[in-house]
């Protein structure tokens, strides 16, 4: 008996060996092309996105005196310094339609998104005169499309003269005039949409609203964010709303698209828990076959074992062509057959489909589907595990351990002599 649980224990931690260097390889499989891949969807589908409010600006020509020293005498010069005058940003009004579609890329899922742009912004002229003034929108993302894109001063469209990730125009606003500017347009992103209200730290912002709709219903506000004032739950998703009247602060506006579940890093988790599962399953499997007094040889837990390894295999290189769930399907059902009809030619049709494929289901596949369970699967393996317990204890409680060992041994003895 002692030597077949050292046996035992033997082939256990030689599984859990193979199950260490299965989940590495998935994580290096997912991580080292992680990079890659991510470069490839942020090249053809664009990055984060960051709109800020567009800006607004005249040409003034002041004259200075411009002091300098010649031959030891003093002179003074007049001329022309050429600066740009800031319109101040009365109002914004603006509309973003966010709709998520997640795309695969290797054992990864990455949260691309489209975003329908529209804001309406109003622009004051301090001048006691008529000016030119260039008004101009920086883009939220330098690798990116922006189609269908509007840009009007006053319902007439500009000009647009393209600069580094940027679009701008001149427009001629009366002496103390108020300008109204409509920009607008159709993009893509990556992972998260942010809104901005200016370069510096910290930002006045007045009479601003920004409504939001997004096609999806598990949203997220990232760390120094503003929260909206007012959400109201869609169909389909959310409609979000910000209005401040008289804003100061360096916080922005921010939207993080969920992800989907990943198919790489789980199946690297479910490979490394794996050793548990197969702990609960060998010591159910002693435990019966001691109490019955069926014969179970080393051997036949080394198959064992290697169709609970058949199963993370299988889910390892299943997850890069089919959907994580149907992965899943398909390897559970694949190892409880190779284990049940083993046990059938080792044991009995009846012991391998009523005990081993119980056990097998609650360690292996509900063990393993734990982790589909986000922020609870410590949890839902630690009832099972306390259960289990529970349920072997009740079991075993009146058996003489003793008295069935030296049963045992005694009967190895007889069939040695």
């Amino acid at each position: 008996m002692t030597k077949r649980i050292i046996a035992i224990v033997f082939i256990f931690v030689c599984a859990s060996v193979a199950w260490a260097i299965l989940g590495g390889t998935i994580f290096s499989r997912t991580y080292d092309l992680n990079q890659v891949s991510g470069n490839r969807v942020a090249s053809t589908w664009g990055t984060a996105q960051n709109q800020a409010p567009p800006r607004a600006a005249f040409e003034q020509v002041n004259i200075k005196n411009d002091a300098s020293v010649e031959n030891g005498k003093k002179i003074v010069r007049t001329v022309d310094e050429t600066i740009d005058v800031p319109l101040l940003l009365d109002s914004s009004r603006i509309d973003v339609a966010l709709a998520l579609e997640h795309r695969q890329k290797g054992l990864l899922w990455y949260s691309t998104y489209t975003v329908n742009y529209g804001g309406v912004y109003s622009f004051h002229n301090p001048s006691d005169k008529e000016q030119a003034v260039t008004f101009t929108l920086t883009f939220p993302a330098s690798q990116a499309i922006y189609d269908d894109l509007v840009f009007t001063v006053d319902e007439a469209p500009l000009t647009i003269s393209d600069e580094k990730n940027a679009a701008s125009g001149v427009a001629k606003i009366g002496a103390g005039k108020t300008a109204t500017l409509k920009v607008g347009y159709h993009s893509h992103g990556l992972n998260e949409w942010r809104y901005s209200f200016g370069s510096a730290e910290v930002a006045q912002v007045r009479d601003f609203t920004l409504n939001m709709k997004t096609n999806f219903k598990d949203i997220d506000f990232p760390d120094n964010t503003l929260s909206p004032n007012e959400k109201h739950e869609t169909a389909k998703g959310w409609e979000l709303n910000w209005t401040f009247k008289n804003l100061v602060s360096g916080y922005q506006i921010a939207m993080v698209m969920p992800e989907k579940l990943q198919p790489g890093p789980l199946a690297g988790k479910i490979s490394f828990f794996a050793p548990v599962s197969l702990f609960f399953f060998f010591f159910l499997m002693f435990i019966i076959t001691t109490m019955r007094g069926i014969e179970l040889h080393p051997m036949n837990y080394f198959f064992l074992a290697t169709a609970f390894f058949a199963f993370h295999l299988l889910l390892a290189y299943l997850v890069d062509h089919v959907s994580i769930h149907a992965a899943f399907a398909i390897s559970s059902v694949v190892s409880v057959f190779l284990v049940v009809s083993y046990l059938r030619l080792v044991i009995g049709i009846q012991f391998a489909s009523r005990e081993a494929a119980i056990a097998q289901f609650v360690y292996l596949v509900l063990f393993s589907y734990a982790f589909f369970l986000k922020g609870f699967t410590g949890l839902a393996i630690t009832i099972g595990s306390v259960t289990t317990l529970f349920v072997v204890m009740q079991v075993t409680g009146r058996i003489r351990w003793a008295e069935k060992f030296s049963v045992k041994a005694a009967e190895a003895a007889s069939q040695l002599s």
